[in-house]
């Protein structure tokens, strides 16, 4: 189990630092999308800041989860990002799911290996 742990979390930590990468550089050419989908990811690129934000949060998570420090605190970060990536494709491009697919698959499973670092969040204070 701890052999898969490690390739899930490298493959996970590097395909994040490449897209957040990409996102700067564009050397991943973005395949055509529909024309509710350009029109969404147009109003993201204008607003001057979203898209470089999300970048750089999968840069730092990426390379969180490939050096193998602070892993829970980089999971809970990455995940709005992976959610909000697999609605997009749900809702505007369901030809690309599959990598948000297998990438929020991905955080899921490591969420669950991870599980005794989260217990104190999911606990409930009762008062009596």
């Amino acid at each position: 189990m701890k052999k898969v742990t490690l390739i899930v979390r490298i493959l996970l930590g590097s395909l994040v630092l490449i897209f957040g990468i990409n996102k700067f550089l564009q050397f991943i050419p973005n395949p055509p999308l529909s024309s509710e989908a350009a029109e969404f990811m147009s109003a993201l690129i204008k607003t001057g800041y979203l898209m470089n934000a999300v970048a750089i949060v999968e840069i730092v998570t990426g390379i969180l989860l490939i050096i193998n420090r602070l892993l829970p605190l980089a999971l809970l970060i990455l995940f709005p990002v992976l959610l909000n990536a697999f609605w997009f494709h749900l809702f505007l491009d369901p030809a690309g799911i599959g990598g948000a697919f297998i990438a929020m698959a991905m955080n899921h499973f490591l969420f669950l290996a991870n599980k005794p670092s989260y217990i104190h969040l999911l606990k409930f204070k009762q008062n009596n």
